[in-house]
Parts: structure tokens; C-alpha cells; sequence
């Protein structure tokens, strides 16, 4: 969180589109926080996108568009159940594919769907954030209230980024 991953991700987009590339943007339901429907950065940058609960829904999309794209981009891809899958097939499939994820918990514990997708990455930039207790690289979320479930969506009223000295990870 705050590390600037959806900027990085909104920085490629507009890369590819100097590039001439056709691309498709995925953003996960859940994630409504600044918009509904578009990806958008803690600093107000964005881009519209296809509002998808599973990473089957993806198929959809590419299918009803009239060119297939280039390349296909996913915002917070933890947040999507069966994402992984996808992404290789499509990867596998000649589409260049660019995510933007979280990759811990703020148990520390890898999330499953990031773990395999991980493994056919050819390029992985991993963006820190600043730790709000030392001011130091921050590579981890800290929950700063009890609830129940793994993901919940939330901004800095939820969670604020730490750095290994000052995470408390959930056992």
C-alpha cells in the first residue's frame, strides 16, 4: 500500500499507448474505493477499466472486443480468485500481461493467486512504500484494526506500510 504500484501500472499504460498497443484494463470488484469502474492511483491518475470478481471473467471482454489487445493489465490481482490461471494462459498465448499487486498479507504470508503467478513472471518490480514509524522502506502492510477476513479493502484508515522492524506480523 502507498507504494505507488498503480501509478507504476498507469505509467506502463500510457507507455504502451505511445507504443501504438492495444490495451485492456481489469480492476477486481471488491477494490471501489476511489472509483467504481476505473483503476485509479492514490494521486488521482486513471484509466477505465473492466470490473471483473474472478479471473474468469476476463474471458468476456476479450472475447467481444473487436481487435483482441495487445496487452492486458490487472489492478490489485490479490483481490481476484482464479486470476492466475488466466493471466498464464494469456501470457502463454502471446498477450503481454502487466499486474499490479500486493504480493503479502498483512499476516506476512504470501497470497496464493500472487504465488503463482510469481512463477511465470519474466520481469517483477517490487515498489516499497514508507514505513509510517521510521520513515525507512516499507515491504509490508500492517492492519492496524481486528477484522475478520484476509482481504479487506481499505485505505489508511485500515492499514499503513512498515518496514521489517516495525511489522507485526499476525501468527
Amino acid at each position: 500500500m502507498m507504494s505507488s504500484k498503480t501509478s507504476r501500472l498507469l505509467m506502463s499504460l500510457e507507455r504502451f499507448k505511445h507504443q501504438k498497443k492495444a490495451v485492456m484494463v481489469f480492476k477486481p470488484a471488491l477494490d471501489d474505493r476511489y472509483h467504481a469502474t476505473d483503476v485509479v492511483s492514490h494521486s488521482g491518475w486513471h484509466h477505465p477499466a473492466h470490473v471483473i470478481k474472478t479471473g474468469a471473467d476476463i474471458l468476456q471482454p476479450l472475447a467481444d472486443a473487436e481487435h483482441p489487445p495487445d496487452v492486458v493489465a490487472v489492478d490489485e490481482a490479490f483481490m481476484v480468485p482464479g486470476i492466475a490461471e488466466i493471466l498464464v494462459w494469456l501470457y502463454r498465448s502471446g498477450m503481454h500481461v502487466v499486474v499490479s499487486t500486493l504480493d503479502l498479507s498483512y499476516a506476512g504470508k504470501p497470497f496464493r493467486e500472487v504465488e503463482k503467478l510469481m512463477a511465470h513472471a519474466t520481469s517483477i518490480e517490487k515498489c516499497t512504500a514508507v514505513c509510517t514509524e521510521c520513515g525507512g522502506d516499507a515491504h509490508y502492510t500492517h492492519r492496524k484494526a481486528d477484522v475478520p477476513d484476509e482481504i479487506n479493502v481499505g485505505g489508511g484508515e485500515l492499514y499503513e506500510p512498515r518496514c521489517w522492524l516495525h511489522f507485526l506480523p499476525i501468527a
